[in-house]
């Protein structure tokens, strides 16, 4: 199929007005197929020619202001409408299309636990071309109304109100069916368009004048139901707060929010109907930082209402003005709005090192690129990163601290003004920033936005006549607004703050103060900046000694990052790491603190960074860790923190002998009791550990026939440790076209495991040429779960890299497998470089 050239969606905006999209669904033809008719009205500024976008299964009949057009003549994803006069045009298109199973499309799903189906809409990027004829490109907006004939039981949603308005009665053939319509939308983006139908379980409110609904499948009904109040209060108290911040009012009728399966984002923000994935319907306990990340993705979600749905992007230059602007709206709204006010310490923590890791890759790119560097839209996926959200939203973080958060909601206040339901781009939002303020926001923009990499910081403290002396070495380009803390020791241990200081960088100014320098120095405190900090010798002392003594979570958060990128970079030995890592996590309050530490020292350090020898002295380290806070948490005060440290024990066990017990007890000594989590959890340790087998998997199955149970037992079969399982679960992966995109990324997860290295190692060479095969068959979705899932992480060696190297050469791989190879093999020189610090990787 055909991506769409940047030149290609400039030429046909300027030659077309597009009005109306009138479509037609029929849902009740069968589990593979279904039936799709569109109406579009659009108008022709002048005569010429152009195309419409479809990817059908069968293409019955187009016809263009009552003409036929010739169902031969569509060529991949393009039907030609040539000889078009100057004015307005009607195009019918009537196709049978198919089910995806990939989450791509319209998506089919059909629950084990009850039998029950239900299909939703991922139009995103170039998808809605799957379901229904349309322009696809962001900078055509127009009206959709949709009419749908689904099962008789079921609901359907839709961008608009919808309505049963109708039913089809049995026939020989078919059942009966209910139709449903929806109100016609405002102008929106053709990725914007959405359906979700099925026997929705859907809880109903209104607030402010409109209705607000959740869904999910009915299995999951009860698990909704307990967290009903909590995504409901959530959801209306982010809302008002954006209307306290925001001059224009949600331009949308409704606002739903379907938790749907096999989702394969967190979420997308489609107006009036957002779908997130249902692992946010949580079936298990969760942490208390879970909750607040469900909160965020919530917070995150209802920001694109604005930033990308009201207005949009022009072309996929600018995934920045929808995703950064959303990411940081999502973390401050939640703080501001909430209970959740730790927001940016997890986003110190889990988002920050996505950007800061991305950013050091070949693969990194601006924030904004140039539009000439996203040609088509094969490109712009690619872009959808950790640079796009967590670097984008950094920099806005920084940008508010810069320019102050009254004139920079007024900036964004007059943006939306400007371009309501229309499109925009950077320079656009940057004259709307430079009409409220004096500052060079252009500078800005271009020093921030249009660079990449990471700045790194690093003080220079000089003590001499009673006083000391701070200087910043800036190894960058960008001007940093920052904070330094400046921390004593107590005679307790304890560490005190003085008061802070901010500092622009670079600068001419020297900081200077009497008496003894500060035990610690922190450049960056509070992380409203966007850089690697480097800590001077005595404060890498005081960090190592006191890290759990500082008083604030975000400033631990900075340090323990400042750690994690020394020993990234090859500055700090990773057990030094690890050693850190056990003194001072059993005294951490913060959960995020806690999580992301712990993730980074397992699946890091232990599995990556360290010799296969060495791996397990380091997990029996992070098992007395854990151990640690387990005692720590005996009280039953903090569960989310014994959470935390029972998944760590059950991630990093050795011997088989604890986990074993408490799969027989079904609890935790103490608590918890286990949950279908912490059961598929214990059991994949086990499978991996070769403690169970194949009829263990079959009864852990029979007790949990979910989804979930589904994917937790394809996850344990291909981590047994025999030839026969490796043999099926690697079939499975490359041989098994069915396999959903689900159950692919549960297969994956359990294949390679690093105490399989000799059982798997000659697997090592197969996964190139069969990930590319596989990613020409089955599309973008696919091609990044083989990439980020099947790819032999573990195999740290010289002849990896080197063959993986020389994959990046086969010109068959496609954009999206290519560049998640790029990623993970750049990771892997980063792990040899570690492991051999005095041998090249290059």
């Amino acid at each position: 199929m055909s991506a769409l050239t940047r030149n290609e969606a400039h030429t046909r905006a300027r030659l077309l007005d597009v009005h109306h999209y009138a479509v037609t669904l029929d849902l009740t033809g069968g589990d593979d197929t279904f039936d799709s008719t569109t109406v579009i009205r659009f108008a022709a500024r002048t005569a010429g020619d152009t195309f419409v976008e479809l990817k059908p299964d069968e293409l019955r009949s187009a016809h263009l202001d009552g003409h036929p057009l010739d169902p031969a003549a569509l060529t991949g994803n393009r039907l030609p409408l040539t000889g078009l006069t100057e004015g307005p045009h009607e195009l019918r298109v009537d196709t049978r299309m198919r089910y995806s199973r990939t989450g791509e499309g319209l998506h089919r799903f059909t629950d084990p636990a009850d039998g029950e189906t239900y299909v939703y809409t991922q139009m995103f990027m170039d998808d809605v071309q799957r379901v229904f004829a349309a322009f696809d490109q962001p900078d055509l907006k127009a009206v959709f109304a949709f009419t749908v004939t689904a099962p008789a039981h079921w609901t359907v949603l839709a961008n608009g109100i919808t309505h049963r308005t109708g039913t089809r009665p049995a026939t020989g053939d078919s059942a009966a069916a209910g139709i449903w319509t929806s109100a016609p939308t405002p102008v929106i983006s053709t990725y914007l368009a959405a359906v979700a139908a099925g026997p929705w379980h859907s809880i109903r409110t209104e607030h402010a004048g409109l209705p607000f609904g959740i869904h999910c499948r009915k299995s999951l009904a009860p698990h909704l139901d307990a967290d009903a109040d909590e995504i409901l209060s959530l959801t209306t108290a982010c809302y008002d707060r954006y209307h306290e911040k925001f001059t224009e009012p949600y331009p949308f009728d409704s606002y739903d929010q379907a938790f749907v399966p096999e989702f394969n984002a967190g979420a997308m923000e489609n107006p009036g109907l957002v779908t997130f994935r249902d692992e946010f319907v949580f079936r298990s306990a969760v942490t208390d930082s879970e909750r607040q990340r469900r909160g965020m993705v919530i917070a995150h979600e209802m920001a694109h209402m604005w930033f990308g749905d009201l207005v949009t992007l022009r072309w996929w230059d600018d995934i920045w003005l929808n995703e950064s602007f959303a990411e940081y709206m999502g973390y401050q709204t939640l703080a501001e709005a909430t209970r959740f006010t730790g927001t940016w310490t997890e986003f110190g923590m889990e988002r920050k090192p996505w950007g800061y890791d991305a950013d050091q890759r070949p693969s990194t790119h601006p924030v904004a690129p140039d539009a000439e560097a996203v040609p088509d839209t094969a490109s712009a996926l690619l872009n959808f990163d950790g640079i796009s959200y967590a670097k984008g939203a950094s920099a806005l973080r920084q940008l508010v601290a810069w320019l102050g958060e009254k004139d920079f909601l007024a900036g964004i206040n007059t943006h939306f003004a400007r371009h309501k339901f229309a499109n925009a781009s950077l320079a656009d939002f940057v004259d709307s920033l430079a009409a409220h303020t004096d500052r060079d926001v252009h500078a800005w923009a271009d020093a921030w936005l249009r660079t990449t990499g990471v700045d790194t910081l690093t003080p220079r403290i000089e003590e001499d006549h009673g006083g000391w002396t701070l200087t910043v070495d800036h190894k960058g380009t960008r001007p940093h607004h920052i904070a330094v803390g400046l921390y004593d020791r107590d005679a307790d241990g304890t560490l005190a703050a003085r008061r802070p200081v901010t500092l622009d960088v670079p600068s001419d100014e020297v900081l200077s103060a009497d008496g003894p320098r500060p035990a610690l120095l922190v450049l960056n405190d509070g992380d409203l900046g966007y850089a690697k900090v480097r800590l001077d010798d005595t404060s890498v002392e005081t960090a190592l000694r006191s890290l759990s003594a500082i008083p604030d979570p975000l400033t631990r958060a900075v340090v323990w990052n400042s750690l994690r990128d020394m020993v990234r970079d090859g500055e700090l030995e990773p057990a030094a790491y690890l050693a850190t890592a056990e003194a001072h996590l059993p005294d951490e309050p913060d959960l995020a603190v806690v999580q992301g530490v712990l993730a980074f020292a397992r699946r890091h350090i232990a599995d990556r960074y360290l010799a296969p020898g060495e791996r397990t002295v380091a997990l029996t380290t992070l098992s007395a860790t854990a151990r640690a806070l387990l005692r720590r948490t005996e009280d039953g005060t903090d569960p989310g923190m014994r959470l935390a440290a029972v998944r760590a024990l059950i991630d990093s066990a050795t011997q088989p002998d604890t986990l074993t017990a408490w799969l027989d007890e079904d609890t935790v000594p103490g608590g918890p009791e286990l949950d279908p989590e912490l059961r598929w959890r214990i059991l994949a340790r086990l499978s991996a550990l070769g403690a169970v087998g194949e009829r263990d998997i079959d009864a852990a199955l029979a007790a949990d026939p979910s989804a979930t149970g589904e994917e937790g037992a394809a996850r344990c079969r291909a981590a047994l440790p025999t030839a026969e399982a490796k043999a099926a679960a690697w079939a499975r992966l490359f041989h098994d076209d069915s396999l959903s995109n689900y159950l692919f990324t549960a297969t994956a997860q359990g294949f390679w495991q690093p105490e399989q290295a000799d059982l798997v190692r000659d697997y090592v060479p197969r996964f190139y040429p069969e990930a590319t095969a596989l990613a020409t068959r089955r599309g973008p979705a696919i091609a990044e779960a083989a990439a980020r899932h099947a790819f032999p992480a573990y195999a740290i060696d010289p002849g990896h890299l080197e063959a993986g190297r020389a994959c990046l050469a086969d010109p068959d791989l496609t954009p999206r497998l290519r560049r998640g190879l790029v990623d993970q093999l750049d990771d892997l020189a980063r792990a040899l470089r570690i492991r051999t610090p005095n041998q090249p990787t290059a």
